[in-house]
């Protein structure tokens, strides 16, 4: 067995066959790129945040660059940076289940001496709808600014329109494509074992189907980043979690639960800009 496994490798130098010998194994590729990546976006977010106390420091001179609209293709370029962070640090991890699902596939076909496909092609395709909508919300988020929506802090400027983005993804929750997207993710096998695929574009659109299924499945919770503030690391990743947990399998009850917390944030959120506007209408 062990002459069978080396044997692919050993017309290699020694280095070139450790090499093969480690893209071989699918399961520590998915391992070392979802890590990786998240880090990867975690780090880029911490640079940002890193001196937001300070009001002549970096991260307030980018804010402002990413708040004045007519600064042109640096600031979008920009925004979209610190989109597509975002989406590696939130993202990622609740896809982890669906890459490892995979590997460990691709695992399994390996060791049969079948042909398999790096689980990085797949997490790509998964990473492209994403960075997709990293681009939408570029667009988003300087035509929010334009209007003034949101402020040069990058946080809601609109009590009326946090409570409506709230109420958004609270009654989303409760939708029949919210729960059949997360059915999709929090079951990866049975579709890859029904649409399996072993060539390089072929994994790659699984990867950009995967991505739609979890598009479908927490683009309304991505969105109540416009409500909290775009840099609000705590809400990051605290919405990091709770899409990762609805992936692992909860149950409607979870998700059920969330959106009834989401909707009572949302009328929280209308009750005090109403509140606050009162007394100027009467008067």
């Amino acid at each position: 067995m062990t002459e069978t496994t080396r044997e692919p490798l050993a017309h290699l130098p020694p280095a070139e066959g450790r090499l093969g010998s480690v893209l071989a194994r699918p399961k520590a590729i998915a391992a070392f790129c979802v890590v990786a990546l998240t880090v990867l976006g975690w780090a880029y977010l911490a640079v940002l945040t890193a001196g937001a106390a300070d009001p002549l420091s970096a991260f307030d001179a980018l804010c402002r660059a990413m708040a004045d609209t007519s600064s042109g293709f640096s600031g979008a370029a920009l925004i979209a940076l610190m989109w597509g962070a975002m989406t590696l640090a939130m993202m990622l991890p609740s896809a982890a289940p669906m890459i490892f699902t995979y590997a460990e596939i691709a695992d399994t076909a390996a060791k049969k001496g079948e042909r398999i496909v790096s689980p990085f092609v797949l997490a790509g395709g998964y990473l492209t709808i994403w960075f997709a909508i990293a681009a939408g919300a570029t667009l988003a988020q300087i035509g929010l600014t334009r209007v003034a929506l949101l402020d040069t802090g990058m946080a809601s400027a609109s009590g009326l329109f946090s409570g409506a983005i709230f109420l958004t993804a609270g009654v989303y929750q409760f939708s029949a494509l919210k729960h059949a997207c997360l059915t999709q993710c929090q079951r990866p096998f049975p579709f890859f074992f029904a649409n399996w695929a072993t060539t390089t574009a072929g994994v790659y659109k699984l990867g950009l189907r995967q991505g739609l299924y979890c598009l479908g499945c927490c683009w309304a919770m991505m969105g109540v980043m416009f409500a909290v503030g775009l840099m609000n690391v705590i809400w990051m990743a605290g919405l990091g979690i709770v899409m990762t947990v609805e992936k692992m399998g909860t149950g409607r009850k979870f998700t059920h639960a969330v959106g009834v917390v989401l909707i009572a944030a949302g009328i929280a959120f209308i009750v005090v800009a109403f509140a606050a506007h009162w007394p100027i209408r009467a008067a």
